[in-house]
């Protein structure tokens, strides 16, 4: 454990648990490794540090190369791998992102490279990523990159690194089949499924009298309070629809799905993040790979199809030594679905109740970013000096690429934002604004 101390100080973490101290020791000894574990029990770490011990610093080139099924989960792996301060540059490639932007990183090649199958695929292709020196590959949440419309992909993918040595698969759940393109040899196993719901996990059901279930749902957010909670949808009309719903009754909530610009989805996840709104609406996108912390509640509004999705959404809760409780929303058309073994409490919903406490921040935009050269302390500078704000009415901050999210204490917003409008940060005049 001494040996990793620097990257556990680093991620400020204690130690390393039981399945990442397994799955270190199986790459050590194997060549392919299948690592099965709970979603939220850290997986990441799990092959982040056996990807570390095999590169060499002073081989030049990409050594590594992550697949993620969703741009959400790449930006997660990249950021632990950037906390982990390991000294070997990592680039993220995803779709919503400017090809231009991930065609500099690619220049001077990055000793490890993350992204989705898509955006991969199409750098290979174009010659960005030079894969003669990849002798490691990830495929993280390989059961959703290996389903129907990533197959191509993935298959062009593999085969177009011809000097494969290591393959590690990591997924939460057990039950796919692994194509023989991906060339998994006599596979390490090791599984840390545990059976059944997380000790930390409650699940309870409500009964809507009626079959749009939205005024149950809204009566359900108030009776919870103001604690974060996602809302699982199953198609990505229902998010925009069900959103609009609740904010029409007065409640603060944002909306998540596929089909939203990139910067609109970094905004909602952003809001989310720093208690500008405490409500996530989404579809099962938001089931797998977001890193956020605190989720007290998670809503099925739709029955999820299957097991498995079921499995993932609630992996959003109860994460680590955390508790929190899933609740399924049944209509009256509908029953529990069968493949839930475990007892589930029945919970009543009161006809009166009274909207949540309003969230205390809001979010600006601020239209630079890391590309601009600036970072939260600029902002933090900025905000203190022309915008007249003490550090704590400061909040959460995210610095993407070419703009900035900030959280603000509301009560400061209506003062703050004129004074910050038309003023520059680092000798650049930008754009600064609530975010949409």
């Amino acid at each position: 454990m001494q040996k990793y101390a620097t990257i556990l100080s680093a991620l400020r973490i204690d130690e390393l648990n039981e399945m990442q101290l397994a799955s270190i020791e199986a790459n050590q000894q194997s060549d392919n490794v299948i690592l099965l574990s709970n979603t939220g029990s850290g997986k990441t770490l799990g092959f982040l540090i056996p990807i570390l011990e095999r590169l060499d610093k002073n081989i030049p080139g990409t050594q590594a190369l992550i697949v993620a099924p969703s741009r959400e989960l790449a930006m997660q792996i990249e950021k632990v791998w950037k906390q982990m301060t390991t000294g070997f540059k990592i680039t993220c490639c995803y779709g919503g992102h400017l090809r231009e932007t991930e065609e500099n990183n690619l220049l001077e090649a990055p000793a490890l490279i993350v992204g989705t199958p898509g955006r991969l695929g199409d750098h290979i292709r174009r010659e960005n990523i030079k894969t003669a020196g990849i002798t490691t590959l990830v495929l993280d949440e390989f059961d959703k990159s290996l389903e129907l419309g990533f197959q191509d992909e993935m298959e062009f993918i593999i085969e177009s690194l011809p000097n494969l040595k290591k393959r590690i698969l990591t997924s939460a759940t057990e039950a796919v089949e692994i194509p023989d393109f991906v060339g998994l040899e006599e596979p390490a196993k090791l599984n840390f499924l545990t059976e059944g719901k997380s000790e930390a996990l409650t699940l309870k059901y409500v009964d809507s009298e009626d079959k749009d279930k939205v005024d149950t749902l809204f009566r359900l957010i108030c009776h919870l309070g103001s604690r974060p909670t996602i809302v699982f949808c199953n198609h990505r009309e229902a998010v925009e629809r069900t959103n609009g719903l609740l904010k029409e009754k007065g409640l603060t909530s944002v909306f998540y799905h596929g089909a939203m610009e990139q910067q609109e989805r970094d905004a909602a996840l952003c809001k989310f993040r720093n208690g500008t709104s405490n409500i996530l609406v989404t579809t099962d996108l938001a089931a797998r790979g977001l890193d956020i912390p605190h989720i007290r509640y998670i809503i099925h509004y739709h029955l999820p199809h299957n097991v498995e999705t079921f499995t993932h959404r609630n992996g959003r809760t109860a994460r680590m030594d955390a508790s929190g409780t899933a609740i399924l929303l049944i209509g009256p058309d509908e029953k529990l679905p069968e493949y839930i073994n475990e007892e589930v409490e029945l919970m009543t919903v009161p006809d009166n109740v009274e909207l949540p406490e309003k969230p205390k921040w809001t979010t600006f935009f601020i239209g630079a970013g890391k590309k601009d050269k600036v970072n939260k302390v600029d902002i933090v500078g900025f905000l203190t000096n022309k915008g007249q704000l003490k550090k704590d009415d400061i909040g959460l901050i995210e610095v993407k690429d070419f703009f900035s999210f900030v959280a603000i204490r509301k009560s400061k917003a209506a003062v703050t934002l004129p004074l910050i409008q038309g003023q520059k940060i680092k000798n650049k005049k930008v754009k600064m604004d609530i975010a949409k």
